[in-house]
């Protein structure tokens, strides 16, 4: 295939495009604020302008597309979450008649991470990997025998609702105690604050600061979590504990399900790097009594904000590995 391919990354806070190279080399990449509040055809305007931008009059040898759930899969009717305006929006169908001819495919955006780490990233070289994302939320995708599981829904892998604490927090889903309700970067945060944390300060640093003023500047986040717990806040510290032990439990079920040789984790939250990994660490070994799981490896997400448009356009450029419905 010597065409590049169009990958498009679907998020809440982003849109990204890029043609991909044949080998995963990302080219001619742009990324745009997704409109806030923007209705269905806001939202498609400025996609649609951001590919013509990046795409142009060039051919491509197909369209590959990662973007949040939930979706309807593998039509690609979306209706992400967090952008209200898209509600089984027909973007597949959309981008499909924007560029006739090629193929189109739609995965779930952390599936596509993690396709991209097992293809060109950290998990390359391994037939057995979970990728993990850790951001806002905590998604994942499943590679056994060196391909990709899509499950019979597309959703295998989806690691954030395992449960790590039956009588933990209620979850988005509708569970209780599930990994996304623990881990996900502003669940962390709210938990924080509720142990007492004051965004951007290292306890004892300075004179208290009333609660109201803090949550209102809207400071609570869990890049800011991960930067006071680098800076030795206590109670940060020990929210990161909390999301490790959480990350290290569901990575020892799914190792014992699954028998991994490797799991990989990006996301925002995964920058805070041994605050995270630390505790994972220690918590996986402590409950992977079977020597076949022993053999796991956890390590961080290789390849940065460009993973969601190298794992999209696999979809096209790696369909042997990474798509099974056929077109």
């Amino acid at each position: 295939m010597s065409e590049s391919v169009l990958a498009v990354d679907i998020g809440g806070t982003k849109f990204a495009a890029a043609l991909v190279g044949p080998g995963g080399d990302v080219q001619a990449a742009e990324r745009v604020a997704t409109p806030p509040g923007g209705d269905a055809a806001t939202l498609w305007k400025a996609l649609d302008e951001l590919v013509s931008a990046v795409a142009g009059d060039r051919p491509v040898a197909g369209v590959g597309i990662g973007c949040g759930g939930p979706m309807s899969w593998p039509d690609g009717a979306v209706s992400p979450l967090n952008m209200p305006g898209w509600r089984a929006f027909p973007l597949r169908d959309r981008l499909a008649a924007r560029f006739p001819g090629v193929p189109v495919r739609i995965h779930n955006d952390a599936v596509c991470v993690a396709v991209a780490e097992h293809w060109r990233g950290a998990g390359r070289g391994s037939a057995n990997m979970l990728g993990m994302v850790v951001s806002t939320g905590v998604g994942g995708g499943l590679v056994l025998g060196d391909r990709l599981i899509d499950g019979g829904s597309g959703n295998a892998g989806h690691i954030g609702h395992i449960v790590v604490d039956p009588d933990g927090p209620a979850c988005g889903c509708g569970g209780r105690g599930c990994l996304e309700a623990v881990a996900r970067g502003p669940g962390l945060a709210a938990w924080a604050v509720e142990q007492g944390w004051i965004p951007g300060r290292v306890a004892g640093s300075a004179a208290p600061v009333p609660a109201p003023a803090y949550v209102e500047a809207a400071t609570a986040t869990g890049r800011q979590l991960a930067l006071d717990a680098a800076a030795g806040d206590a109670t940060a510290l020990a929210a990161m504990g909390r999301a490790g032990r959480a990350l290290g439990l569901a990575i020892a079920s799914a190792t014992h399900l699954c028998d991994l040789d490797v799991v990989t984790v990006g996301g925002g939250l995964s920058q805070a790097g041994p605050l995270l990994f630390g505790p994972m660490e220690e918590t996986l070994r402590a409950h992977v009594g079977l020597d076949f799981a022993r053999r796991v490896r956890v390590v961080p997400a290789s390849l940065g904000q460009d993973a969601g448009l190298v794992g999209a356009a696999a979809l096209i450029l790696a369909a042997d590995r990474y798509w099974s419905p056929r077109d």
